[in-house]
């Protein structure tokens, strides 16, 4: 499958910033799952670029505009060719051993709760783990304004996709499964391909590799899945993070769309 992808941040600041830095993770690796066709960014403003590779292999860009910025507009397109693989995803760039992603962080702690969603650490295990996750939480595309831990999120009827894998990494790791967060775009865990943020699921090392499942959907992720960054958790995976120098609140929307050939 071809998937086109069309994300738009916009932030717009009621006093002008005399500078803004940001990390961008918003390019998209090849695979054996999937190849970049084309990508680019582009911005509405006069700023400088820095292409990078963080210490989880992804690859980064650093943005810094110099003020006065009263708007900033970030816009992501490009085309993926996502390929049917049902083995492990292969040609990724691994600083590290599997055995980091068992470590947990503030945002990945299991309490009962996590820890009584299913048993096993194998491959029918995990998959079982993301359907257990899609069967008792509702799906909310709704953007939550701060990332939650897993034991946060599950004290709610309603999820996104975000809390999803945070709860399925921190179940995994319960359970001595090696498990990474995941952030891209998919249309996967919607009826609509025009949503109001990116995409997220998980990533667990079994049966010798690592595997992409989805809570979102119940199950594997598929071909409509373009994997962009992986961490430990979603703080690590934020597809922008960064700081301005000024003041006056912050206005921010996020529109994505995703279509599939």
């Amino acid at each position: 499958m071809r998937l086109s992808v069309h994300h738009e941040t916009r932030y717009r600041f009621t006093e002008p910033q005399a500078r803004i830095v940001q990390l961008l993770r918003l390019f998209p690796a090849d695979t054996s799952h999937q190849t970049v066709v084309n990508w680019r960014i582009d911005v509405d403003c006069d700023a400088r670029l820095r292409d990078s590779i963080d210490g989880y292999g992804n690859i980064t860009r650093m943005l810094y505009a110099e003020g006065p910025v009263e708007t900033l507009l970030l816009t992501v397109s490009g085309e993926a060719l996502l390929t049917e693989d049902d083995g492990p995803i292969k040609g990724t760039d691994e600083p590290f051993p599997p055995e980091l992603f068992r470590r947990v962080t503030s945002l990945t702690r299991a309490d009962a709760v996590i820890e009584g969603l299913g048993q096993g650490d194998d491959l029918p295990a995990m998959t079982a783990l993301a359907a257990a996750i899609h069967a008792r939480w509702s799906l909310d595309r709704r953007p939550t304004p701060t990332i939650r831990t897993a034991i946060e999120a599950a004290g709610d009827e309603r999820l996104g996709p975000r809390d999803m894998a945070q709860i399925f990494i921190a179940a995994a790791r319960a359970r001595g499964v090696p498990a990474r967060y995941v952030s891209g775009y998919s249309l996967s865990g919607d009826d609509e391909r025009r949503t109001a943020a990116p995409h997220a699921w998980a990533e667990a090392y079994v049966a010798g590799g690592w595997y992409a499942f989805d809570p979102a959907i119940g199950g594997r992720s598929g071909l409509d899945h373009v994997r962009v960054a992986v961490a430990l958790d979603a703080a690590g995976a934020a597809p922008i993070a960064g700081v301005r120098m000024g003041a006056g609140e912050e206005e921010l929307d996020v529109d994505v769309r995703v279509e599939g050939a």
